[in-house]
């Protein structure tokens, strides 16, 4: 049986015709002889209510019952969009994390998928059902609902659609593709028609909205070929897949911003082996993600570190650094959160040089001052003011000639 997964993001789930329009859709893959698994999120605006009811309880809800709370959106988004189906002559059954067994670790919140047992859904498509999964949401090996962090639907169908062996996983959004750069910011910003896994994974860890990184993730590990499209046209959109030479004709594929960072500096800490791991060791401990981090080497043997989190982490990182600055008797630990991330993606940056002069000279052109840097084979990244985010998007953008077919 040929398997097509397609997820439904919170807007295209967003009211009663839009339920209707998503089962439409399902509907009409089977009949051109797919086996369907539908993967829905919650309706648009959902998960926030939820999110600001747990915070009317309490500034620091319990991570188990926040779990619990936040995961109800997609329940009734599943059962919605199965009713729909119902309603229009065709089988449906709506699935929750649990009953399918999507076994996760016991990260509240960020939970990662560890295995999924797909038996009930592959028995459900040999009678002709349509499959209507919750995403997500998985389970721990006590028993209790996990969540997998913001934007983990994508997760949940590329996982689904990896366990299934599907023929492609096809996200739908309210955006019909992959754009060079964010269109609200550069208006002369282009659809992508194909992009590979690595480069839609340095987008997604540096901010693209589309898709979330441990989806790309998955899908490049077990080679699922992603369709990012729209729920509202009938439009091709981009696929993301394997790398070919075709790729690699641009220099730059797109240019990226992330106003979700803070940064934080830890001065005049010793600068002897073993501290760098006394101050990130505890981060990791509290499931804290580190993203850039830059050591200033001082005098009479001290140094200053600062590194990036996302916003989301900022207190209680700020936390634990102060904890550690007792013990390091370090002198300060400052945070600054009008900061913003712009980066650059392009497989073709392996083979082309002058890549990084003309990024920055870009830059300095309109006097942002960089404060950070970081760099692989195909990005770079650096944090700037937050002031200047659209403005050195517009400027890269164009000097890079993303708006040229």
């Amino acid at each position: 049986m040929k398997i097509i997964v397609q997820k439904y993001g919170g807007t295209s789930v967003g009211s009663i015709e839009k339920i209707k329009n998503v089962a439409r859709r399902l509907i009409k893959a089977q009949e051109a002889g797919y086996g369907v698994v539908g993967v829905v999120s919650a309706m648009a605006g959902t998960t926030d209510q939820l999110i600001d009811l747990a915070h009317d309880i309490t500034d620091a809800p319990d991570s188990r019952e926040y779990d619990m709370l936040v995961s109800t959106g997609e329940q009734a988004s599943a059962a919605l969009v199965a009713m729909a189906i119902k309603s229009a002559g065709s089988k449906a059954r709506s699935f929750l994390g649990h009953q399918i067994k999507i076994v996760t670790d016991e990260a509240f919140s960020k939970a990662r998928i560890m295995t999924i047992d797909a038996e009930k859904i592959l028995e459900d498509l040999q009678y002709n059902s349509i499959a209507v999964v919750a995403g997500f949401q998985g389970v721990d090996e006590a028993g209790n609902i996990t969540t997998l962090g913001r934007g983990g639907s994508d997760t949940s169908a590329v996982a689904l659609a990896a366990s299934l062996g599907a023929e492609v996983c096809e996200i739908y959004t309210d955006v019909d593709g992959v754009y060079t750069a964010d269109p609200n910011i550069c208006p002369t910003a282009r659809k992508i028609n194909k992009i590979s896994y690595e480069e839609m994974l340095e987008m997604a860890s540096l901010g693209a909205k589309v898709l979330h990184s441990r989806s790309v993730e998955i899908a490049k590990k077990y080679n699922v070929p992603i369709h990012v499209r729209s729920s509202f046209s009938q439009e091709e959109g981009t696929m993301v897949t394997m790398e070919d030479g075709e790729m690699e004709k641009y220099v730059v594929t797109s240019v990226n911003y992330n106003r979700n960072e803070a940064k934080l500096t830890i001065s005049d800490i010793p600068d002897v082996p073993g501290v760098a791991e006394e101050i990130f060791m505890p981060i990791a401990q509290a499931n804290i993600n580190v993203d850039m981090i830059i050591q200033n080497i001082g005098s009479n043997g001290l140094a200053a570190l600062t590194f990036t989190v996302s916003q989301a982490d900022t207190k209680k990182a700020l936390k634990i650094l102060k904890g550690v600055a007792n013990k390091l008797k370090a002198t300060s630990v400052s945070v600054d959160e009008k900061v913003a991330k712009v980066s650059i993606v392009g497989v073709g940056m392996r083979s082309h040089y002058g890549v990084a002069a003309k990024f920055f000279s870009t830059l300095a052109k309109e006097n942002i001052n960089i404060m950070m840097i970081s760099t692989s084979e195909i990005k770079i990244s650096c944090v700037i003011e937050e002031k200047y985010t659209e403005l050195a998007v517009r400027v890269l953008h164009e000097a890079f000639n993303l708006s040229s077919e």
